[in-house]
């Protein structure tokens, strides 16, 4: 019997809130949620869409969604800045039935299960990939024999241990991009997005690294799988049919097998559709490749993103980046990309495992020195799931378990670093902001000259104000339900244990190289 699925994706504006990372803001359908989704309307379910991530949590818009549809199944995902509201949800869901199945995912669940069960209500919880264990529970299937699954017997907390991650990409139902209310997604950043509306694509999950401050093989495996070519470009067709005019592809790696990555780009060309891109979670400095840069603009992609976070070559080893993602690379990489016609946005951070106050100069003034069309500085947060919030944890650093405060630009002090204060870094966040885009001529020059001939001036005019005007700190609070009945998990007395991942080891020989290598 179909069942009534409702899936929910929480507020971002606390995390991004009033302050100056608010600008950039995503505003985009969230692709977890579209690729569950997408398996369970195969089987024969119906699935509606709750975004939030546009505006700021209200429990009664929540409230008076679930009495309006009436769900057999609500489904939650939460990032750690989330996790929150994922909590608030699950006492809210079962106050008004105990009969609706409460189900959580994503990065922060797979990092924390148990300990995300016993700070909730969620009835079960995903660790890793949940496109199939998703729709295993909406068949209704026993919790027991869906793996991948952490759930509830009675006051036990049960594991039916890890799903095989998914080898054949292929073989996925099209994302449920349109569930989402298309119409929603004009509120992108244009400092962001040349065409809206925008939706998240992925030709390929994985990634072969391990960089410390990184948790993404908790949600999709150390390895790296592909999507074919011929898969991607109808994706892209697919997408372009609803509506949608740019997408942002998610890929952790993609440019690292150039060869399909060039095809990739090839197929789409040769599909015809007219699709603006851009490659927004970084890409790695090494695989820096001029005529690849060609043909990702040919196939429509304008911006490429570059995870430079550091501009010392010892911190870039010491968190696992080291190889040949060194600061020259970095430096050849968007040398490579302007030549190519692509603009370029960098990645960084302060306050990195290794740093110190002489290499985090080094950073800022690496950012100064790049010839960036858009940067990004924030803090390293120790996010669970990560090698550097094991670290912490373990060492007893940790001083802070409110996810609430786990956001862009806190102002909070979640972690003793071992080499600086808190106040140290917050210095360097802001020297960094000053050094390298408020008074950096050559930057305030180079950003003039490409709004005067993309058209996008008036826009670099507007988000320069509100910079200029916002805090840096965000002060927008959620609307919980009912926070002082959140069941609470002892961490101090009881800390986290470090996550479990998969290795996906079937995968294309380069690919497998590299994974090697790193193991």
């Amino acid at each position: 019997m179909p069942n009534k699925v409702l899936l929910i994706n929480p507020s971002y504006s606390a995390s991004y809130g009033g302050a100056k990372v608010s600008i950039v803001n995503p505003v985009a359908p969230t692709l977890g949620l579209a690729t569950i989704a997408a398996t369970a309307l195969q089987r024969g379910h119906d699935v509606e869409m709750l975004d939030m991530s546009w505006r700021p949590y209200n429990f009664e818009l929540v409230r008076d969604h679930i009495l309006k549809i009436k769900p057999d199944i609500v489904g939650i995902t939460a990032t750690t800045p989330l996790m929150n509201q994922l909590r608030d949800m699950s006492v809210l869901v079962k106050d008004i039935s105990k009969s609706i199945l409460v189900v959580g995912g994503g990065s922060h669940p797979s990092s924390l299960p148990e300990e995300t069960l016993r700070e909730s209500k969620l009835d079960a919880l995903f660790v890793g990939e949940a496109d199939y264990s998703f729709a295993d529970i909406c068949d209704g299937k026993p919790l027991a024999d869906i793996p991948g699954l952490f759930y509830r017997d009675n006051e036990n907390i049960i594991s039916t241990g890890m799903r095989t991650p998914i080898e054949n990409l292929d073989e996925l139902p099209m994302p449920a991009w349109h569930i989402y209310n298309i119409k929603d997604y004009y509120k992108m950043s244009r400092l962001l997005a040349r065409r809206l509306p925008i939706v998240m694509a992925e030709f390929s999950r994985g990634c072969v690294y391990r960089c410390d401050f990184c948790a993404s093989k908790i949600t999709l495996a150390l390895g790296y799988r592909k999507k074919s070519p011929e898969r991607c470009a109808e994706e892209v067709k697919y997408m372009h049919s609803l509506g949608f005019r740019e997408f942002w592809l998610t890929d952790d790696i993609f440019t690292s097998d150039q060869k399909w990555a060039k095809k990739v780009c090839d197929t789409i060309i040769d599909s015809g559709v007219d699709m603006a891109w851009t490659c927004s979670n970084g890409i790695r400095v090494e695989s820096a490749d001029e005529n690849l840069f060609r043909s990702l603009r040919k196939s429509g992609c304008y911006r490429v993103a570059f995870g430079f976070e550091s501009g010392n070559d010892e911190v870039l080893k010491s968190f696992g980046k080291g190889g040949r993602a060194t600061v020259e690379q970095a430096q050849k990489a968007v040398r490579l990309a302007r030549k190519a016609g692509i603009d370029t946005l960098g990645f960084f951070m302060v306050g990195l495992s290794a740093d110190t106050e002489k290499t985090m100069d080094d950073t800022i003034e690496l950012a100064r020195k790049l010839p960036l069309d858009l940067m990004k500085c924030s803090i390293a947060i120790a996010f669970p799931g990560t090698k550097m919030f094991n670290s912490y944890v373990e060492k007893g650093l940790v001083r802070s378990f409110d996810w609430d405060e786990y956001m862009m630009y806190t102002d909070q002090d979640l972690f003793a670093h071992e080499h600086l204060s808190f106040n140290t870094i917050q210095h360097y966040m802001k020297k960094f902001f000053r050094r390298a885009i408020l008074f950096n001529p050559a930057a305030l020059i180079r950003r003039f000259i490409r709004g005067i001939r993309t058209g996008e001036f008036f826009w670099d005019v507007y988000y320069a104000i509100k910079f200029y005007t916002m805090p840096t700190v965000g002060t927008l609070k959620s609307n919980y339900y009912a926070k002082e009945r959140w069941p609470v998990w002892d961490f101090k007395n009881r800390p986290p244990k470090p996550a479990e991942y998969q290795i996906v080891r079937k995968q294309h020989p380069q690919a497998k190289e590299r994974l090697e290598a790193h193991i």
